[in-house]
This record gives structure tokens, sequence and C-alpha cells, in this order.
């Protein structure tokens, strides 16, 4: 197999080949048609999260046929199509497992940042964290479902079900949810930065009510609003822009500090809450919906060995929805 491996922090990814690893009990090995890149590979290349372990093989987004089974795998079958998402691995046995919130396990692994992930040719994966797929739909149309999707189902279930939302940053994670809460008959108000016209243009084709740059104040409160984009100067922000009894939920695994605010942005019962992982029900429950939404992701397709212009075109807002990377 080969893949792109980040041996140091901050360094550029290296196309490197490796001998295929075969899957261990309870494992399958993927060989990968299509991986997203996801603003979370940034925080793992810039060498942001905790405990980082080097080298690595970024990647969550994952999409590909199952080629190797390991001792013990039932419910999966050689040839067939699955996903390999963000939450790799959980231990079990701490009390949020225990309690049915597995994404805040004590014990975790995370594809991409503590197990190998998917900017590779084959990746292997823990059975019991990867999603079947079916046949419908493009392997690269589906990638970015797997944590941009995802994690953003969550957001958008912890938002609550307030008709006006709000979502700062226009990326990959908030075109896919706009398409969502404009299905379930929600008014979308998208923030972009100041300048990018050309994202506020994007969000309005998606059906957008409104967008404008994350400097200016809605045209109503809101009801709620999704903070995708890393910048922790927005979450006062936010609670400028929603009413009295509503939701900030900062949807990102790492975002700059937050400035010190006003009481009385927080007073009026306003939350500001965060979204950790996902579980495999978010999993199942947004994978079985986005087939009836009919979602459309954009994107954009990168040849695999391209994964360091493919993040350098993320990091400085050259393309709208998302990229993909294709062995």
């Amino acid at each position: 197999m080969w893949a792109m491996v980040l041996k140091q922090r901050g360094g550029a990814l290296e196309w490197t080949e490796r001998p295929d690893r075969s899957p261990g009990p309870g494992e399958i090995r993927v060989r990968v048609a299509a991986c997203g890149v996801c603003r979370t590979d940034l925080h793992v290349l810039d060498g942001e999260l905790p405990n980082q372990v080097y080298p690595i093989v970024p990647g969550h987004e994952v999409v590909g046929r199952v080629e190797a089974l390991g001792e013990g795998v039932a419910g999966f079958a050689i040839g067939q199509r699955v996903g390999v998402p963000w939450l790799g691995h959980t231990c079990g046995a701490c009390p949020y497992c225990r309690t049915g919130q597995e994404n805040l396990c004590d014990h975790p692994g995370f594809t991409g940042y503590t197990r190998d992930g998917g900017y590779a040719t084959a990746v292997t994966a823990d059975a019991r964290f990867t999603f079947p797929l079916g046949e419908a739909g493009e392997d690269i149309a589906l990638a970015p479902l797997l944590c941009a999707g995802l994690i953003g189902w969550r957001a958008l279930s912890m938002a609550g079900e307030g008709d006006r939302l709000g979502l700062y940053g226009f990326g990959a994670a908030a075109h896919i949810i706009a398409q969502v809460a404009v299905w379930e008959g929600r008014r979308v108000f998208a923030f972009t930065r100041p300048d990018d016209t050309a994202s506020q243009a994007f969000a309005r084709s998606l059906g957008a009510v409104w967008a404008g740059g994350s400097d200016e104040a809605p045209p109503e409160p809101l009801d709620a609003a999704i903070i995708f984009a890393p910048a922790g100067d927005l979450a006062p922000v936010a609670l400028a822009a929603v009413r009295k009894g509503g939701r900030v939920v900062c949807a990102g695994i790492h975002m700059s500090d937050i400035p010190a605010f006003p009481y009385a942005l927080l007073w009026g019962e306003r939350r500001l809450v965060s979204v950790a992982n996902l579980t495999r029900q978010d999993g199942l429950e947004f994978l079985r919906l986005a087939p009836r939404i009919g979602i459309a992701t954009h994107t954009t397709a990168y040849p695999l060995q391209d994964a360091n212009r493919a993040l350098a075109d993320l990091r400085a807002g050259r393309f709208d929805g998302a990229a993909v990377l294709v062995p």
C-alpha cells in the first residue's frame, strides 16, 4: 500500500510505501476509494491536538470496500462498501461509554489522529466503528458525509428545533447542514469571512435566506447558531446574534481562545455549548436520512499524492464545499 505520512509536526506529508497490514481481531481492512479532507486534518498537521503521535497517516472521511476480515468480524463481506469515520475506537468501560456517551470516552481512538487514516490506498479499522454505505451515490460525493456531515448533524441536533439558524463559517460541514436545515423547513443565515462574496453566493444557492460577513448582524435575531470556523472570537459575536434562550454550538475539535465578553451576552438564558466527536448512533441516523434529503455535496477532487496541495487550498479557502483525495 501507499500512504501520505506525516512524520513531524508542521511537516509536509510524504508519499511512502508500506506493507499491507493484516487486520487484527475485530478489524477490517478497507481499500480506499475516496477520503475527504477535513479542517481537523490541518489541526493534526499543525500539532494543535493533544497527545499527537508520529508518524501518522491523516484522514477520517473514508469511503472504500472491505478487502480483508479479521478474526471474529461479523456483518461485513468482502467487497462491501463502507465508511470509516473520525471516532475509531472506544473503551466501552468508562462511565461515559456505560451511559451512552461514547463520544466522551476517556480512552478513545481516532482515525487519522491516534490511528492511521485514509490518506492511503488502504486503511485498517475497528469493524464496530465502520458504517455500511450501500451502493447509492458516488464515492467522492459520500466521503464528506463521514465527518463534515456527521459532526454537522450532531451540532444541528444540539442547536435545537428553532426556525432561524445561523451558520458561522461556510465550508464543508456548513454546506451539508444548510441543506439539511432547509429540508427541515428552517431558515438559514450564513456568515462567512467579511470579503468572501463567493461563499455568500454559494450559501444562497443552497437555500440560505441571508448571507453576509461574520462582522455583520443578521437582519433578525437567531434562534440558534453553529460555529464551524475555528475562531474563538466568533463566540461572543454569535451570542449577540441569538435571541434570549438561544443556543450557540461550537462544532470544531479545536478553536482559538474565546475572548472575554460581558455577561449581558450570556444573560437571558442563552447557552454556549460544544460538540465533541460523534456516537455511532449519530452516524446511523444521519447516513440513513441523507439519501432522503438528497444532499448534494460540492467536492473538489485531488489525486492522493496531491494531499499537501489540497490541505493548503483548504487552509486558504480556495474552494467551496469539500476537498476529496482519490487514490
